[in-house]
């Protein structure tokens, strides 16, 4: 059985993750009570005649348009239809539980109005491994990537399940359910909200969470190779720049390091050049941004993000049309995880290109055990190169890029499902160059005639081999860097920090 989840207070990041890497997600019984009251509030609003955003209007610029009440429900299915516009191929898996989880999230604070019932859809969905097919494009905030899924909620749209591409209509049938006719402000409920940026930007933290890992031992394996200077991390944290981050590299990078063979007196040099000794300022800083990224998206689920939000009770109840939609610290937020994502590729590749290029490395020219006939691990550095380049491009910020949408009543965006999706393909690539520059170390190595001398890095290397033999020109490269890169997505082998 999956480990399940129990949301009764607001998720955190660290269980959003749980949920989107395949755990039960459940509801507590105060959870449950808090999103039928807020129905019940939407009901007094309808009965009331008071006039909410999305209830009985139209939505953005048509927002002074009356709906009467025997239109609501046409409305609620409507906007699911209208808002389904993404292209694209779509989202993998876990970023769409991810969404899905903080969706069901924001439903839970009681504030949004949804039916319990159509938030029964949405766990039994995620519960039983269906997953709504969300094309990954065209959103400017998040309307399309929820109303992909919303869609299901009525029968509609399409879905996974077990590496099946089935409709809607069938994937609830198959979970036994009913589509549910939707009531007012249902539809606006279930495409509304900061939550794919949230879940998109929360399963980006995590994986750079683990990367930073990665990019440590990565760093390790190569400084043993290349390194001609002693005590390089020491005195940067005790006494020159002591950050949480820098401290947890360095003390990562003394702990794979332990029980190297120390460069010979002639070896020795005065200073190793950047990339290799700003490991811990670089990737410390990392770490240093990831811990406040996360701060940040703690508080967004802990924050009610629909518009309109209501409040009250049945008999008085409150409708506030504000922005609590608009998701400027998740666009924020992206942006930064792209940014650091492409940096600590961008260190990566400087250290794969050191121990391909024969003028710095003392090694067989491009780490090719024939060279002249066979080109080794040229082009691999090329590939790097080319990646790097890529994530310079993806990380200009997102929430910069403005726009004008529904007649000039959305005349601002933040783009913060952008930022968080295009942080997740940065990511991907900075895990291809590290998995290049741990394909580089292992095949120095080889060609050295030894498989390293720090324990630890012993078994990196070894599961580099376990996964590809040493590369003598004799098959595509590709496969082995996709092999390495597949293998990053598990934290290191005994990895611990000193």
């Amino acid at each position: 059985m999956p480990a399940q989840v129990l949301l009764d207070q607001p998720l955190t990041p660290e269980q959003v993750v749980a949920v989107a890497r395949g755990a039960e997600l459940q509801l507590s019984g105060a959870a449950v009570q808090r999103i039928r009251y807020a129905r019940q509030i939407v009901e007094g609003l309808v009965a009331g005649n008071v006039r909410g955003y999305g209830i009985n209007t139209g939505v953005g610029a048509l927002c002074d348009m009356i709906i009467s009440p025997e239109d609501q429900s046409a409305l609620s299915r409507n906007i699911l239809f209208s808002h389904a516009c993404g292209v694209g191929e779509p989202l993998e898996a876990e970023a769409v539980r991810a969404i899905m989880a903080t969706q069901i999230n924001n439903f839970a604070h009681g504030k949004s109005g949804v039916s319990f019932e159509a938030v029964e859809i949405l766990l039994a969905l995620l519960n039983g491994g269906v997953t709504p097919v969300v094309p990954s494009r065209g959103s400017v905030g998040y309307l399309t990537h929820t109303a992909a899924i919303g869609l299901l909620v009525i029968g509609a749209g399409e879905a996974l399940c077990g590496g099946e591409r089935i409709s809607g209509a069938a994937a609830l049938e198959r979970l036994g359910l009913a589509p549910r006719v939707l009531g007012a402000k249902e539809g606006l409920s279930l495409v509304n909200g900061t939550v794919c940026g949230t879940g998109l930007a929360v399963l980006a933290h995590a994986r750079m969470r683990d990367l930073a890992d990665w990019a440590d031992a990565a760093g390790a394996f190569t400084y043993e190779v290349l390194a001609r200077q002693s005590a390089t991390f020491e005195g940067s944290v005790q006494t020159f720049r002591d950050t949480k981050g820098v401290r947890t590299t360095a003390g990562n990078m003394k702990g794979w390091l332990e029980g190297r063979s120390a460069p010979s007196a002639a070896a020795l040099s005065t200073q190793d050049p950047l990339s290799l000794r700003a490991i811990p300022q670089v990737h410390g800083a990392v770490r240093d941004e990831l811990d406040q990224i996360g701060e940040i998206l703690a508080q967004e689920l802990r924050y009610v993000s629909d518009n309109p939000a209501v409040a009250g009770t049945p008999e008085a109840p409150e409708v506030y049309s504000q922005a609590n939609a608009v998701g400027a610290a998740i666009g924020f937020a992206g942006d930064r995880i792209a940014m650091i994502a492409a940096q600590l590729g961008a260190i990566a590749e400087r250290r794969i290109d050191r121990l391909v290029n024969p003028l710095v490395s003392g090694l067989p020219a491009f780490l090719a055990a024939d060279g002249g006939r066979s080109s080794g691990f040229m082009i691999a550095q090329y590939t790097a190169a080319g990646l790097k380049g890529e994530n310079r491009m993806l990380a200009v910020p997102a929430s910069l890029a403005g726009g004008i949408t529904s007649a000039l009543q959305e005349d601002m965006l933040t783009h913060a499902t952008p930022a968080a999706e295009k942080s997740l393909r940065i990511i991907l690539n900075a895990r291809m160059i590290l998995a290049i520059e741990l394909l580089c170390g292992a095949q120095a190595r080889d060609l050295q005639g030894h498989s390293g001398g720090a324990p630890r890095l012993r078994r990196i290397y070894q599961l580099i081999r376990d996964q590809v033999p040493v590369y003598a020109d004799d098959r595509p490269l590709s496969q082995d860097m996709e092999r390495i890169s597949a293998a990053l997505r598990m934290p290191p082998p005994a990895f611990s920090a000193c």
